[in-house]
């Protein structure tokens, strides 16, 4: 899950949130927070369960999923989805009940009209690159980039690679065949030093091209060689790769310049 879409803030408070089950779950203990401004919410949440579920006898209405921590490590903590965590501010008393569940009822079915309409949530992803001053011509090119990218990560979950470590080792085996480098030796190159920083956002029209010619390329020959598993796809990453680095090569060949920049494309002013 991209962190940006993970974390989403009412009225300055930070909620923590996890696509599951093809819906959002929220952090009960963040909500809480949000809704009572207590120092102590995991405190305040735990009186909670015991006065209006335990003591009444009622089912849980909430699971244990893992959710990113201060710390940057993830943890099992209680969430709900939007339904029912309707029924939990129903528990809690505060003035801000109300603008807070008009606000879950936004941010808890935005995803799902995204699904049912991609095209908002690209619309959504163009608005924001625009407000950074990226030129439309470069936007258009980072869109089709994304949508390449969850087409080829589609065919690996399919194909018994797990996400996290076999995912990274994989795409830096594209990368590496493509430019030359890593995924961390690219972002180094450019002087890329914060962790969030996605390299993509930091590619010129070319290194975005090339970033698709070999994961599309690995998309199409992991399908026509019907790879499974981690250690096929690896070899289908390297073939895919391959093609974008012969490509990439020919192309500094004939332009007299290398096309593996340490500088991004060129922004205009961001709009505030």
């Amino acid at each position: 899950m991209d962190k940006n879409k993970a974390l989403v803030v009412f009225q300055d408070k930070k909620i923590r949130r996890t696509w599951h089950n093809n819906e959002w779950h929220f952090s009960v203990v963040d909500v809480v927070e949000a809704l009572t401004d207590s120092p102590s919410p995991r405190k305040y949440w735990g009186k909670v369960k015991d006065r209006d579920f335990k003591e009444l006898q009622l089912s849980p209405i909430w699971g244990q999923l893992k959710l990113e921590a201060s710390d940057g490590k993830k943890y099992f903590t209680d969430c709900a989805n939007t339904e029912n965590m309707f029924r939990i501010i129903q528990s809690i008393p505060s003035k801000k009940a109300e603008p807070f569940k008009r606000w879950l009822a936004k941010v808890g079915y935005e995803r799902v009209k995204e699904i049912e309409n991609p095209e908002l949530a690209q619309n959504r992803v163009k608005k924001y690159y625009e407000m950074k001053g990226y030129p439309k011509e470069w936007i258009e090119k980072r869109i089709r980039g994304i949508i390449i990218r969850q087409e080829l990560t589609g065919e690996w979950k399919e194909r018994d690679v797990e996400e996290g470590k076999e995912f990274a080792i994989l795409t830096n085996e594209i990368s590496k065949a493509t430019f030359g480098k890593t995924v961390p030796e690219h972002k180094n190159f450019k002087g890329i030093v914060k962790k969030n920083q996605n390299l993509r956002d930091h590619m010129t029209d070319w290194e975005l091209i090339l970033t698709m010619v070999g994961e599309k390329a690995t998309t199409d020959i992991t399908t026509t060689e019907d790879s499974q598993g981690f250690k096929e796809c690896k070899d289908s990453a390297e073939k895919g790769g391959a093609i974008a680095g012969r490509t990439r090569k020919d192309l500094e060949k004939n332009l007299k310049k290398s096309l593996v920049s340490k500088k991004g494309v060129k922004k205009k002013k961001q709009i505030t």
